[in-house]
């Protein structure tokens, strides 16, 4: 019965994973269609609401594929995303103390079992690392390590667009954001391909061309400040 299933349940977790690739790093087609229509790079609001929601997908969808690079990748990213999501409600006027306290609840509770899966997925991976000859497992973790590279450069664009927005009590992004998003997306992409984790490798070539195409926003529009989230 178990076999007659597996089909069928695998079929489910790929469209789980395929869904969730695509309203992730489709985010970056939003991004890049609303700069188009702006002539200059900007960040709609459902690029925020598209991030939580495709990251949470993915999450569960590494968590069942067993891929610590992307577990740990989407493991945090919700504090992130929903701090800029509260920015944009503050600002309009939108958020309550309850919602407020519920939102941070939720992703205080969300990030903690996202850790303990993190920790489990690692750790299973150096068991199997013990079970595999030392050449194989030298090749293995260096593979981890780029990706693991290319998530801490992926982390430390979002940290700055962090700062950046708590500094300006409004959601904005840095210009350096761009740049590091194309260096990390090179790492991550590489560590993925390996590893034949398609969803993750073709959601890195996907959207390093909206990269490119933000940094020639940027570099069109010199005067023009850092983006700031557009309403709408």
């Amino acid at each position: 019965m178990s076999e007659v299933l597996s089909g069928p349940v695998h079929v489910l977790w790929l469209i789980l994973g395929a869904t969730g690739g695509v309203i992730f790093y489709g985010r970056f087609y939003v991004q890049w269609w609303a700069s188009e229509r702006e002539k200059r790079s900007v960040m709609p609001v459902a690029f925020w609401y598209m991030s939580s929601v495709g990251s949470l997908m993915l999450l569960v969808y590494a968590v069942h594929e067993q891929s610590p690079v992307g577990a740990l990748g989407q493991s945090l990213n919700i504090v992130i995303y929903s701090r800029n999501l509260v920015h944009i409600w503050r600002e309009n006027g939108r958020l309550t103390k309850a919602g407020n306290a519920a939102i941070h609840a939720a992703v205080a509770a969300i990030s903690t079992i996202a850790v303990v899966l993190v920790i489990h997925i690692w750790l299973s991976e150096y068991h199997h690392t013990q079970t595999i000859t030392q050449t194989e497992a030298n090749q293995v973790w260096f593979w981890l390590a780029l990706g693991v590279a290319g998530q801490a450069l992926f982390a430390s664009r979002f940290i700055i667009q962090w700062i950046a927005t708590e500094l300006k009590r409004r959601s904005v992004v840095p210009r350096i954001f761009w740049h590091i998003s194309i260096v990390a997306s090179l790492l991550q992409l590489a560590c993925f391909w390996q590893r034949q984790e398609w969803i993750f490798a073709l959601g890195m070539i996907a959207n390093i061309l909206v990269y490119t195409r933000n940094i020639w926003f940027i570099h069109a529009n010199p005067e023009t400040p850092d983006n700031a989230a557009k309403m709408a």
